[in-house]
């Protein structure tokens, strides 16, 4: 298999001109985030938003062109627009291969997504909390009360759910261009960790980063296995462009907040709350993780991080506390080996904690 180099990439992008501007895309610097991975390629083409149609069928001239370099099997190529600063915001340009019935594309206010029925966000303040362990075996949970769910990794910078979920595959395609997401525990799921190579940084800006959001949601085929009744979004932790982007555009029906009980831990999880309220999408809850330390050979409990804060906080602020969820070796290490503690240890009372909180967010839905 012949390796795709960059600047044959380049070199093929160089051969499209912008009449308009007498200058080929690649000069005018309107390729941004290239990215080659094994036989496929993804880029971004920034524009101006009033340009949209005639730059789509710039982008569609691309994803022609470098098919027919010799290697490639997948392009993966996205509209995106940034503003100047001191210019006004600029209505976005629709993501290339968005559904006219998806939410991607849709700026007249949150849409339900094709194939689903709910929608849960789990969010934190901060990172490190363990939101995206708690948003797997919340995913896991909610399953074991007899729901088919699905689990999206929204976080583009740091993608946990294909260690999380032992995944090494790639998603495939089918005849439409859909993407296939992979199932397994009997988790639909899809994140861009599928996508990208092991242990290289995203660097890319925001307008790329909510079409890169946008295109993962619309395209996937999340009722390949049959219509979920619940679809787990794991957020990125703190309150940028990807929060803001999905509750704007997604018909979330519900967040799920996630803290340890440390006092700076809990002064992010009150903005996070507070954008979810600003943003008119429910808050269900909170949930404490790390809440305490077991040890393992005497059984001493240990308030390493404190205990009770994010009890307190709900409250407070008048919501419900959702449960609390102990630091213990066996969720870390069965984590880490993608086999979540709700599939692997099912009898556990660490599984149960998990189950209970499901069980309350099922009943609010």
């Amino acid at each position: 298999m012949s390796e795709i180099k960059r600047d044959d990439v380049l070199n093929c992008l160089k051969t499209i001109q912008i009449p308009s501007k007498g200058q080929d895309i690649v000069s005018l610097g309107m390729i941004q985030g290239l990215v080659i991975k094994e036989t496929e390629i993804g880029f971004a083409l920034n524009i101006d938003p009033q340009d949209a149609d005639a730059m789509e069928q710039i982008r569609q001239t691309c994803d022609a062109r470098l098919m027919a370099l010799a290697g490639v099997k997948k392009v993966v190529s996205v509209l995106t627009a940034e503003r100047a600063p001191g210019e006004a915001m600029a209505k976005p340009a629709a993501s290339p291969r968005m559904p006219q019935h998806g939410p991607a594309d849709s700026l007249t206010g949150p849409q339900p997504i094709p194939g689903v029925k709910h929608i849960i966000a789990v969010a934190s303040g901060k990172g490190g909390v363990g939101k995206s362990t708690t948003s797997v075996n919340l995913a896991l949970g909610l399953q074991s009360l007899g729901l088919k769910v699905g689990i999206l990794d929204v976080d583009i910078y740091g993608p946990s759910i294909p260690t999380l979920l032992g995944v090494t595959e790639k998603p495939t395609q089918d005849e439409n261009k859909n993407i296939i997401p992979i199932i397994k525990h009997g988790l639909v799921s899809m994140s861009l960790g599928y996508l990208m190579k092991q242990n290289t940084a995203t660097i890319w800006r925001g307008p790329m980063v909510m079409g890169a959001v946008k295109q993962m949601i619309a395209d996937t085929k999340w009722d390949v296995d049959g219509e979920l009744d619940v679809l787990v979004l794991d957020l990125p932790p703190g309150t940028g462009d990807v929060q803001l982007t999905l509750a704007q555009n997604v018909a979330v029906n519900g967040a799920v907040v996630v803290s340890t009980p440390q006092d700076i831990a809990l002064i992010d999880a009150r903005k996070g709350l507070d954008m979810f309220q600003k943003t008119n999408v429910p808050v269900f809850g909170l949930v404490e993780n790390m809440s305490y330390f077991l040890c393992p050979s005497c059984g001493e409990r240990a308030d390493i991080f404190g205990h009770g804060g994010a009890r307190d906080t709900a409250q407070e602020l008048g919501m419900d506390f959702l449960g609390a969820i102990p630091l213990h070796m066996d969720i870390r290490s069965t984590s880490d080996q993608g086999t979540p503690i709700v599939t692997h240890q099912p009898d556990s009372p660490h599984t149960a904690a998990y189950i209970a909180i499901a069980r309350q967010v099922a009943d609010k839905l």
